[in-house]
């Protein structure tokens, strides 16, 4: 038989129709966990999961999970998928590419007739981008046990309702959510945007990703002093600006010259008090989000950072407080599908590269718990986050015949 391929019409409407479900039409995509666009979304996809004859089954929380069987119902699934929610004025393919190339995977399995040992599911996480409650990933920590009923509790929107709250009033059950048992999952494989500009850089279809970075979180608080910006001295001046800046410049230098050449840096976030022209600052708060694939170079960076700050701050008299705001490991993802995919993206001829993810994916949160793994196309221009996302319709359509291929290859 022909090897199938999958329908790029079928993806271009599901994509476009998604993207209709949106609360600010002419200002990119916002489509925010449990809000009316949301659910509309969720309606479309679950009706064309039902048109597939898949069994749908929705969790505590508004995780989504269609399964088609396959010829042994007792085998663990081949799962697939994304999340549908999305930053405040952001993109139409962040997260929405891998779910529609997940629903498109079954239709092209159902239609050529495929036979498959393995049940194949198709996943939509809930609360991928933390625009609503304030922390990503909430659907897949839930999903595969890393969060509990207490942290859907502790987590609240901007209007101070908790996640169990606000699932609650959207008709969900999230007090279930600790007694659900754990599904039988032989693999997950997530098709996304690259959200940067490495594959377009290089003129590539695909890539393939290898691991996941590690991240440490920072808030860094220097205490100095106050003071007139005409009548002071300089050499009386215990200035925080000029040594926050200090401190960022060493920070860009220590991460350049580690031998990881996976590391990044970055200080995204300053506030400065009293932060008025003519009065010198009496605090600094910035943020510090250091990542690499590499846990020993993340780890020592940090490292060299913290005691950089210590030191410098003893000797300038000035006080500071370093705060780890949050952390976690670099997570190494399949190497039994990488290699699945690299067979199934040269057999299509397409241009690929293995490479790492900085962000973090729902697929990371699962790689413990089976083999997991994640796929990119392109992102033109880097953008994502942001009305300007785009991806063209030819990469979607090799990612989803990639992903179409390791599916099925995985389910026999």
């Amino acid at each position: 038989m022909e090897r199938p391929s999958v329908n790029l019409k079928r993806i271009k409407t599901d994509i476009e129709k998604l993207a209709e479900f949106n609360a600010t039409p002419g200002e990119g995509v916002t489509r925010l966990t449990y809000s009316k666009e949301d659910r509309e979304a969720r309606n479309y996809l679950i009706d064309q999961m039902k048109k597939l004859n898949m069994e749908v089954e929705i969790d505590g929380i508004g995780n989504i999970v269609g399964k088609l069987e396959g010829n042994n119902s007792k085998k663990a699934s081949i799962m697939t998928g994304s999340h549908i929610d999305t930053v405040k004025h952001g993109g139409k393919y962040d997260g929405v590419v891998g779910v529609v190339g997940a629903l498109e995977t079954v239709r092209v399995i159902k239609e050529n007739n495929i036979s498959h040992n393995h049940p194949i599911e198709i996943v939509i996480f809930v609360e991928e981008e933390g625009a609503t409650f304030g922390s990503t990933l909430i659907g897949s920590k839930v999903f595969s046990g890393a969060y509990t009923l207490k942290d859907i509790k502790n987590h609240r929107n901007s209007d101070g309702y908790s996640m169990y709250e606000k699932a609650k009033e959207f008709g969900l059950n999230p007090d279930s959510i600790d007694d659900k048992e754990n599904k039988d999952i032989k693999a997950i494989i997530e098709l996304h945007i690259e959200q940067s500009i490495v594959l377009e850089e290089n003129n590539l279809h695909i890539g393939i990703v290898n691991d996941i970075a590690g991240i440490k979180w920072y808030e860094i608080k220097l205490e100095g002093e106050a003071n007139h910006a005409g009548a002071t001295p300089m050499n009386l001046r215990k200035d925080v600006m000029v040594k926050s800046a200090e401190f960022i410049k060493y920070i860009e230098t220590v991460v350049k010259q580690s031998k990881s050449d996976s590391i990044v840096g970055t200080v995204g976030k300053i506030n400065c008090k009293p932060n008025v022209p003519n009065v010198i600052p009496g605090e600094i708060n910035f943020t510090l989000d250091i990542r690499d694939v590499n846990k020993k170079s993340l780890e020592e960076t940090a490292q060299k950072i913290e005691d950089k700050i210590a030191k410098d701050c003893l000797e300038s008299n000035i006080n500071h407080e370093i705060n780890l705001m949050g952390e976690a490991s670099p997570i190494k993802l399949s190497n039994n599908i990488k290699e699945i995919a690299i067979n199934k993206v040269k057999s299509r001829d397409y241009k690929y590269k293995v490479m790492n993810s900085g962000a973090v994916h729902d697929v990371g949160v699962l790689a413990k718990n089976t083999d997991s793994a994640l796929l990119f196309v392109p992102s033109v221009a880097g953008k994502s986050h942001c009305p300007e996302e785009l991806t063209p319709y030819e990469d979607i359509e090799r990612g989803c015949n990639l992903l179409l291929d390791i599916v099925i290859d995985l389910a026999q």
